[in-house]
């Protein structure tokens, strides 16, 4: 089992995408450490997307796309994704997500597992409180 979670975050930390710089223009809003590639912004188009790549444990704060929406394709590792008042999702590579204009939600790795998703959002972010340690063990005890 130890052996491929191994194998496993190698495939993420080697992904299709390049995994990208730390992730420091956003690193206030995540609890652990990010990665991010952008790959593609274009001023005629109104998203971005982007590879981001999560170490363990890693999480971004409770966020709210407005004017928008936030599509996550999930390529590699496995994670956590929730909205509020709703159960946490697992994800695993193959996993599409679609939050909608003004949902509150997070999302980020397992405990123990890499996870990497290219992220297509439009809108504007509102970044809110963070995830906090009791509700991200909660999650991870429980699913």
């Amino acid at each position: 089992m130890e052996e491929n979670k191994m194998a496993n975050n190698e495939q993420v930390k080697n992904g299709i995408f390049e995994m990208g710089p730390k992730n420091d223009a956003y690193a206030q809003y995540f609890t652990g450490q990010s990665y991010l590639q952008g790959l593609m912004a274009d001023d005629e188009i109104e998203f971005t997307i982007g590879n981001v790549t999560f170490e363990p444990g890693t999480r971004n704060n409770w966020h709210i796309h407005h004017d928008g929406y936030q599509i996550l394709l999930v390529t590699g590792g496995e994670g956590w994704y929730q909205e509020a008042g709703k159960m946490a999702q697992s994800l695993k590579p193959g996993d599409v997500i679609v939050t909608h204009d003004g949902i509150k939600h997070w999302h980020g790795a397992t405990k123990d597992s890499w996870l990497s998703h290219i992220a297509i959002t439009a809108g504007t972010p509102e970044w809110l409180e963070p995830v906090s340690d009791e509700q991200y063990l909660e999650v991870e005890n429980h699913g």
